[in-house]
């Protein structure tokens, strides 16, 4: 009778041990998994915070590019409407010896007055919003061979299909800040942009010929991180190569947004 007892009183231990070896389990698990989704939230919260200051940053970008469109094309564009009325003034009242020489100072003004404006145009997300990617793009490319930066190619396939506007403004600060850096350090002749529209996607590739660098021993800069930013922003895959005396490529794979 006795070893009855105890076998069950071995038999109630063991199951009550059971229980709470059990129940530690579960409320170790949950406790796990509740403390999983809260640093995921915080994790989520904290990312639609940079995500959210990263946007503002760009919106206050925007705006001051903006305004400088408009100071070069009111205010500069402005002073030098006069400038070329005044040379067009003068020339009325001087000899025939200076007139070659008026004549060269008045297409130097005349040309640097539409270099303003085109410069505006690149500038001001209103007008590229109007002109669309494509012709913004171009005007940017005529604006490097009207100055003899480097030569430069613009190459469109496909069917070209809607892209939401403040992503087109995102591409196209991304594609610009690439030519921007191949103006300052590039050293190259040609540079050439490729546009590929497809049913699922915009894959854009931008590539010039110059110097290269070697991308494991130089740091990420300013300029590199803002387009890798801008891409994620807009949800488009970025890829960014370079060499030693291979100059520099860049892809953007954006994704075409089809409506339900």
């Amino acid at each position: 009778m006795l070893e009855k007892e105890q076998i069950l009183l071995i038999i109630y231990f063991t199951i009550i041990i059971s229980f709470f070896i059990v129940f530690g389990i579960v409320f170790f698990i949950a406790f796990q998994r509740r403390k999983n989704k809260l640093l995921l939230d915080k994790f989520k919260a904290e990312q639609r915070y940079e995500d959210e200051i990263f946007k503002s940053r760009i919106e206050i970008q925007e705006q001051a590019l903006k305004n400088v469109s408009w100071e070069l094309h009111d205010n500069i564009g402005q002073l030098l409407s006069t400038a070329v009325m005044q040379i067009n003034i003068m020339s009325t009242t001087i000899d025939k010896n200076a007139t070659d020489s008026l004549n060269d100072v008045r297409k130097l003004v005349g040309d640097s007055l539409q270099e303003i404006r085109n410069l505006s145009k690149t500038l001001n997300n209103e007008v590229i919003h109007n002109i669309g990617l494509e012709k913004s793009i171009q005007v940017e490319l005529d604006r490097f061979e009207k100055l003899r930066f480097l030569k430069t190619k613009l190459l469109v396939t496909g069917e070209e299909f809607h892209i939401d506007p403040k992503d087109e403004i995102i591409l196209y600060r991304i594609i610009q800040e690439f030519f921007s850096n191949t103006i300052k350090y590039a050293e190259a002749s040609n540079l050439e942009v490729e546009l590929k529209y497809s049913p699922d996607s915009l894959d854009i590739k931008v590539q010039e010929d110059g110097v290269g660098f070697d991308m494991k021993s130089v740091q990420a800069n300013s300029g590199l991180l803002n387009m890798k930013s801008r891409a994620a922003m807009v949800k488009a895959n970025y890829e960014y190569k370079s060499a030693p005396g291979e100059g520099v490529m860049l892809r953007l794979s954006y994704p075409a947004k089809h409506k339900d």
